[in-house]
């Protein structure tokens, strides 16, 4: 088995909502110990956030699918002493990377800024991730983004209205943009033993998935906007509707559409100026209309067999429940068991089966409870006896 390279780091992270945590995810994945810091009086606001399957305060379900595997420790870091033992964990805990997505304008206002940590530690790799950077204080949430960064421009009916994506991308695509500068961070100071500062901004993170439609725009004054599940520049490509469902078929060039011209429920679509693809995006309102006329006549099974033997691709539009029977999928879904409750939380499968995650069988701890790691963090590795730490929950500074 492939040695475990991130057993020994150790991950302090001020997170909440979605962006850090599910970057703290994935390096949870990695085997790194993810420590999660929050403020003792209410927390992560996702806490709060879908069923409260578990009939306590904090544990609502929206939480629980990307804060697997996590220790979580409170601390106020707007108390002066709260400050102090944020520096105490970094040196005691040997802490590798410090993540926040806080404002930037509070960085240095709770300590957390890098001149502050790195002070204390100097080869401590920081990370900062903000809607727009460390020069700009304006709050933003994924919708927001995808609004301002063009997502939702690209998404949805040609004539109909904006639409979001569905899953958090602005927050998602910046998570995985942050654990790539993380890994090249650890690189440079494996070779040099310096530290980093890395300050990402989400608006930059989801602008730069533009890739086509960017310079498309401004190089070729092409106007870019939504066109449904159709394709910009093949045809037929699209969403079909069979006799109890829906597939997406994607031809992706003339010889494919030769081979779905040849079959017999399809000759009536071969024809000369469709032979190209070219002229088939030039028709393609009217090549849809009749793809559907004859799509809706089978079963989805019925097509499926049909493409796949044509060697053209083709997919049912599946439902989460129907992913979840895909055996690719079955075979690597993460879990973790609460023993207090019982409770089996089934999460989804990693992008990379890693030796970390293959080494415990593919099974996280549960997501920890609004400090449920005090004790063990303050009481054993930072070895503060324990009328301090009843004096410091008193006083709310953890």
């Amino acid at each position: 088995m492939e040695e475990n390279l991130f057993r020994d780091l150790t991950v302090l992270s001020l997170e909440q909502a979605t962006v850090v945590p599910y970057l703290t995810y994935r390096l949870v994945q990695d085997g790194m110990e993810v420590i999660r810091l929050e403020s003792p009086d209410k927390g992560d606001p996702n806490r709060y956030i879908g069923d409260k399957f578990l009939e306590e305060q904090g544990m609502n379900t929206y939480f629980l699918p990307i804060n697997a595997g996590k220790k979580a420790i409170t601390l106020n870091l707007a108390e002066p002493r709260g400050q102090e033992l944020l520096k105490e964990l970094i040196v005691k805990l040997k802490v590798d990377i410090f993540i926040t997505n806080q404002l930037p304008k509070n960085y240095k206002k709770l300590g957390i800024d890098y001149g502050a940590l790195s002070a204390v530690k100097n080869d401590i790799i920081w990370l900062g991730i903000s809607g727009f950077g460390p020069q700009v204080d304006e709050v933003a949430y994924d919708p927001v983004l995808q609004a301002r960064g063009g997502l939702m421009e690209l998404t949805g009916e040609r004539n109909g209205v904006p639409v979001v994506t569905g899953i958090p991308l602005a927050d998602m695509g910046t998570s995985e943009h942050g654990y790539g500068l993380l890994i090249k961070a650890l690189y440079k100071r494996l070779k040099t033993g310096a530290g980093s500062e890395i300050n990402l901004s989400m608006f930059e993170s989801t602008v730069s998935w533009l890739t086509v439609p960017i310079s498309l725009t401004e190089s070729f004054n092409k106007h870019i906007s939504r066109r449904g599940n159709t394709h910009e520049f093949f045809a037929p490509v699209s969403v079909y509707p069979t006799s109890d469902g829906y597939v997406y078929i994607a031809v992706g060039n003339d010889r494919q559409w030769e081979s779905v011209a040849g079959i017999p429920a399809f000759r009536s679509l071969a024809r000369e100026e469709y032979r190209l693809n070219a002229g088939r995006i030039a028709d393609v309102d009217n090549l849809n209309q009749a793809m559907e006329q004859v799509t809706r006549t089978f079963t989805t099974d019925q097509l499926i067999a049909i493409f796949n033997e044509a060697r053209v691709a083709i997919s049912k539009v599946k439902s989460i429940q129907e992913v979840l029977q895909e055996p690719l999928v079955q075979q690597k879904l993460l879990s973790a068991s609460d023993k207090q409750s019982g409770l089996k939380l089934t999460m989804a499968p990693p992008p990379y089966l890693t030796p970390y995650l293959e080494s415990v069988s593919k099974e996280l701890r549960f997501p920890p409870r609004m400090g449920e790691d005090n004790d063990e963090i303050y009481g054993q590795q930072l070895a503060l006896p324990p009328e301090e730490l009843a004096l410091l929950r008193e006083r709310k500074i953890i």
